[in-house]
């Protein structure tokens, strides 16, 4: 059996996009052994666990010496296991393959792009730029490079990369998101995000003054929980913002199915699972059209508003609840797109043929 060695910064029950991805694409692959190294964030955490087909290995230290750290664990690894290849999920996980590579471990690897914030974000900030030229080295020697929207494709090419991309978008597990609406009294807004500036949770808010006896569910957590929370007061919306926190990734189904419309107002975006997840629970979908979302993002499939508009929210809606039989026609098209297109079971099968099948 091949083995493939995963890099990612986190990992269940940390999840992402990406950590989701890992996990929903090698729980499908039975025919490669998966190790994952990642950081340790807790002593709660197990230095060691399979979950799922993946054998998680957690390492400890701050992030910003995730990628020595792992390097150390890969290189013990791979004196035991005989690695066929690696898998970089986004870009900042090349720099242990890189360290890797310099210490004579030179095994084929993929690099998979992912990332949501902007580019400028990922590759401008000061205390990045010392490590650009190995991100960039690690960039130019990937076997193929992996994305999941056409978008980030650009970005490969804008740090050097000369070789094969390979585009396949993240997914939804169709059989678990689908699922009949259960009625609520009155309209209920909702979103599965992160609460951080790229996802525009505070443009939500300040449509919601315009939208009267309409509720807003928020599932997620970050660093800009506290300052959502005092701009809902300051605009009198507070009753009607709900906090649900930390929602695991297995009880979002039932947040969406208890829920009527999902919004995500994103700032930027790679590709974001969480639409397609929407779209597969059968919820009206509100979004923009930034980075990725363009390739599934349109008028047909979902109401798209601009960025920092919260006027635009609020047109959505109203049309959303006003116009009954165009709403379940939209509802109808985005669902069977995330069915034909957007199942893992696709994905997996796209992913070990078309991306792994190159290192392994």
């Amino acid at each position: 059996m091949k083995r493939l060695l995963i890099f990612s910064l986190a990992y269940h029950p940390r999840v992402g996009g990406a950590e989701v991805a890992i996990k929903e694409i090698t729980d499908r692959i039975q025919d490669v052994e998966f190790h994952l190294v990642t950081k340790r964030f807790s002593s709660s955490d197990s230095v060691f666990e399979r979950l799922g087909n993946v054998q998680v290995h957690r390492v400890g230290g701050p992030a910003f010496l995730y990628p020595f750290v792992s390097f150390l664990k890969a290189r013990q690894l791979h004196r035991q296991k005989k690695f066929d290849g690696a898998w970089a999920m986004m870009s900042y996980m090349v720099l242990p393959i890189v360290l890797l590579r310099m210490g004579g471990i030179r095994l084929p690897y993929v690099l998979t792009l992912q990332e949501g914030d902007t580019y400028e974000y990922m590759f401008g900030r000061l205390h990045i730029k010392p490590f650009l030229p190995f991100i960039d080295r690690g960039v130019r020697n990937a076997a193929i490079v992996q994305t999941i929207s056409t978008f980030l494709s650009v970005w490969a090419r804008k740090r050097g990369y000369h070789g094969d991309i390979v585009v396949v978008p993240n997914g939804v597990d169709t059989k678990k998101f689908s699922g009949e609406h259960v009625p609520q009294k009155g309209t209920t807004l909702i979103t599965t995000s992160r609460l951080v500036h790229k996802n525009g949770i505070d443009t939500v808010i300040r449509a919601l003054p315009n939208l009267p006896n309409v509720e807003f569910v928020i599932c997620g957590t970050g660093p800009d929980e506290q300052m959502l929370k005092t701009l809902a007061k300051e605009l009198g919306v507070t009753e009607r913002v709900h906090w649900r926190g930390f929602v695991s990734h297995d009880d979002m189904p039932r947040h969406l199915h208890h829920s009527d419309i999902f919004i995500r107002p994103s700032r930027s975006e790679g590709m974001g699972n969480s639409f397609v997840e929407a779209m597969a629970a059968g919820l009206p979908v509100i979004a923009t059209q930034e980075g990725g979302l363009k390739d599934f993002i349109n008028s047909h499939t979902a109401w798209v508003v601009c960025k920092d508009h919260p006027e635009d929210i609020v047109m959505a809606v109203q049309d959303i609840l006003g116009n009954p039989e165009h709403t379940n026609r939209v509802i109808q098209t985005a669902r069977e797109l995330a069915f034909t297109k957007y199942d893992w079971d696709l994905i997996a099968k796209d992913m070990r043929e078309q991306v792994f099948a190159r290192v392994l």
